[in-house]
């Protein structure tokens, strides 16, 4: 069984959001004690396509969503407690229908 993260404790966050797609995304960055950078937020209903310029492991902490990895025409689901790798200098297309909460794990 997958565990879902729950907190990050001692960290620092960036107050200031990132708002992409009209605001169809938005995320905090967070940098942990050891320096490691992640960012949380949410994926409101949309059809988009993110770009990757580092490796990124995305995690879901609530709701879900669909998801397709440059290069291929398999669209997989993802729900809490699930992760999917994308690769550096690629994207990935992702379809939601509620609300998706996520913990974005940079390489």
């Amino acid at each position: 069984m997958t565990m879902t993260t729950t907190q990050f404790d001692g960290v620092s966050v960036n107050t200031q959001a990132s708002v992409y797609f009209d605001g169809k995304c938005i995320s905090h960055g967070i940098t942990l004690a050891d320096g490691t950078k992640k960012s949380v937020g949410v994926v409101l209903p949309a059809h988009l396509t993110f770009n990757t310029g580092v490796a990124e492991v995305m995690e879901c902490v609530a709701g879900g969503c669909d998801y397709k990895l440059a290069g291929t025409d398999v669209w997989l689901s993802c729900g809490p407690g699930d992760k999917f790798s994308i690769a550096a200098n690629s994207s990935f297309e992702i379809r939601v229908t509620a609300p998706y909460h996520y913990i974005c794990h940079f390489a």
